[in-house]
Parts: C-alpha cells; sequence; structure tokens
C-alpha cells in the first residue's frame, strides 16, 4: 500500500499559489530573496526528497507547468521526475505527452485511493493546492512536508481550504535548510492512533 507525501513550499502565512512569480500573485520568485547557498540547500532537498518517491501525483496546472520544463532538463531532480510514475487528475487532459504520465480519469477520490493500493512506497504530490484540499478533505494525505519561506504574501491560495471535519496532525521534524529556510514534517494522526478520551 502507497502513502501519498505532499511537498509544498510555503509562506508563513500559508500560502502556496505562484512562488515562481509566473502567475502574478507573487512580485518576485520567493527564492530571489534567497542567497546562493540557501538556494542551493534546498534544491539539494527537494533532489533528495525526489529519491524517496515511487510515483509523482500532480493536478492539471501543476502538470502542465512541470511538463512543460523538465523533460529537456539533465540533473539529479530532473531525472528523478523524468523517469518516475507521473499521475496526472485532470478531466480535460486525454494524452499527456511527459514521458510515464497517466491521467486518472474519473472520480478523484476513489481514483487516488486505488493509486494508494497498486503503488508500494511515496506517492509524492508537488504544488497542486487545488488537489491537496480534495486530498486532505477526504484524508487521503498521510504525511506533509512543508518548505517554509520567511514571507508574508497577505494573498494566494493557501494549502488547506475550508475542511468539514478535524484533521489532527503529529509533528515528526524540525530542520533549518539553508540559513533562511524551516522544513517541517507532519503525518496523519489516525482515528484509531488517538488516545482513549
Amino acid at each position: 500500500m502507497g502513502t501519498i507525501v505532499a511537498f509544498e513550499n510555503i509562506s508563513l502565512d500559508g500560502v502556496t499559489q505562484d512562488p515562481t512569480a509566473e502567475e502574478g500573485v507573487s512580485r518576485d520568485d520567493w527564492r530571489a530573496a534567497l542567497g546562493p547557498a540557501d538556494r542551493e540547500a534546498w534544491y539539494k532537498m527537494i533532489a533528495d526528497d525526489a529519491l524517496g518517491a515511487q510515483a509523482v501525483l500532480l493536478g492539471r496546472r501543476s502538470y502542465e507547468y512541470f511538463a512543460a520544463r523538465y523533460p529537456p532538463r539533465t540533473g539529479t531532480l530532473a531525472d528523478r521526475l523524468n523517469s518516475l510514475p507521473k499521475f496526472v487528475v485532470s478531466t480535460v487532459l486525454a494524452d499527456p505527452d511527459w514521458i510515464n504520465s497517466t491521467v486518472l480519469a474519473g472520480d478523484v477520490v476513489d481514483s487516488v485511493a486505488a493509486l494508494k493500493r497498486t503503488v508500494s512506497g511515496e506517492i509524492r504530490v508537488y504544488a497542486s493546492t487545488r488537489l491537496m484540499h480534495t486530498l486532505v478533505e477526504h484524508d487521503l494525505v498521510d504525511e506533509l512536508r512543508l518548505v517554509v519561506f520567511p514571507l508574508v504574501m497577505g494573498v494566494g491560495e493557501r494549502l488547506f481550504g475550508r475542511t468539514s471535519n478535524h484533521q489532527q496532525m503529529r509533528l515528526v521534524d524540525v530542520r533549518t535548510v539553508g540559513d533562511s529556510l524551516t522544513h517541517l514534517t507532519y503525518q496523519r494522526v489516525r482515528a484509531s492512533e488517538r488516545p482513549a478520551e
């Protein structure tokens, strides 16, 4: 059985939208304020994280973003992303052209639950905020890995939307990345793991 591990860059106020400033929400690429050593540490952390994944799960917009950039690239991260099986949740994308990509058609919750049953190991979700809202709402996320950038956006889509039920998480790791970033890892606490009241 696979586990869904979401890896997100996030601002101090919970925004995940437009860290590259390509959508017009952010004025600057979030990495622009980082020094070279911090950018290098951030990149190495993401590349190392990707090496632990067995598959990638993306929403359509994030899939299109990555598919437009990674196929011609080389290096640890690009080589890993290009080689991994990729699953994209979409009702409009029919024939993905990025190698090893499959569209999950039909009901998102059912499709992702079936994917968890068929993939052994970690299924990584990158940069897919809208998909994350659905996954969290339906208790499909097993672990969150958040890289907190030292900025307050004030506007933009946030990682967590409204949810109909309480979601308890357990902090399992905290570390600094370079001098400016914080990497937080949370695991989902299932009802069966909660202490009796």
